[in-house]
């Protein structure tokens, strides 16, 4: 078990009110959330995470059980020995659900946001499934063959310079880039985590099953869906049709399970996947209503 990089936002630590843990997206950083906390201290000390091989956090070999055992050192080495919820983006999200699934002592309601990794063929409605399993894995090769790749000087600025197309200040996106990425010797960018670790973690997700664990989350948790979708990718235009369907199968596929299940609330977001860094305040506004109800 490792001990991982944290940012303490601060807020009362009283010990009746949880813990806000907040967790990143891959290849991302705990500093994708310093827009978010500052509009959550008021009311729970808040905790960002980087995430093993993320960030400031050491590499390690990377499989979700490992990750929550690093989460449960991290705590412990804080004193947080009270109520936790757990609140993550993307890949952070399905840490949070995972967290709640198998520490219910622990977490009193967590929080996913826009965390479905690709589904399964059934959920993109209107498209042939044989299709749709040549273009998954398509991305799936695409994702590997970039894992932990060494970029070029202008990286960072490039990503920034792109963000602001979303509507996301410059300087903001180009923090957040930065944190998630090392510099070299050579002026190049070093995305995070590392090859070796970041095809462990693409491994774990393509095994994780997530509607699975989201019917076996026994406390409150809420599922929210990116209602916005980025600009399409140049040589990837048939990439657009497919998330146009994904986004129909997951509203439908998560509406039935709220309609099943008591403590699950599914909803939407007028923003893209970035929205940490885009809406920061509705982001916050979410977290605050969930968290007030629990």
């Amino acid at each position: 078990m490792t001990v991982l990089h944290v940012r303490d936002h601060g807020g009362p630590d009283d010990g009746d009110r949880p813990v806000l843990l907040l967790l990143h997206a891959a290849s991302r950083s705990l500093a994708d959330w310093d827009a978010v906390a500052p509009h959550l201290t008021a009311g729970h000390r808040v905790l960002a995470v980087d995430l093993p091989g993320h960030g400031r956090s050491a590499a390690a070999s990377w499989s979700f059980g490992a990750v929550l055992s690093d989460l449960d050192e991290t705590l412990g080495a804080l004193g947080v020995s009270g109520a936790v919820v757990p609140v993550g983006h993307s890949l952070g999200g399905m840490v949070a659900a995972l967290y709640a699934a198998e520490r219910p002592d622990l977490v009193s309601g967590a929080v996913n946001l826009d965390g479905f990794w690709w589904g399964t063929p059934a959920q993109y409605p209107g498209l042939d499934a044989g299709e749709v399993t040549r273009r998954l894995a398509e991305i799936g090769d695409l994702a590997r063959a970039s894992a932990g790749q060494q970029m070029p000087a202008q990286y960072v600025e490039q990503q920034a310079t792109y963000s602001m197309g979303l509507g996301i200040p410059y300087e903001r996106a180009e923090a957040s880039f930065r944190a998630s990425v090392r510099e070299l010797d050579d002026g190049r960018w070093q995305l995070l985590p590392e090859r070796e670790c970041a095809l462990e973690m693409l491994d774990a997700l393509d095994g994780l099953d997530l509607f699975a664990l989201f019917r076996r989350v026994p406390c409150p948790l809420l599922l929210v869906r990116a209602l916005h979708r980025v600009p399409p990718t140049p040589g990837l235009e048939w990439l657009d049709e497919l998330l146009e369907a994904y986004g129909q199968g997951l509203a439908r596929d998560l509406a039935e399970l709220a309609a099943k299940r008591a403590g699950v609330t599914a909803q939407g977001i007028g923003a893209t996947h970035a929205m940490l860094l885009e809406v920061p305040e509705q982001v916050a506004e979410l977290v605050r209503g969930f968290v007030a109800r629990l």
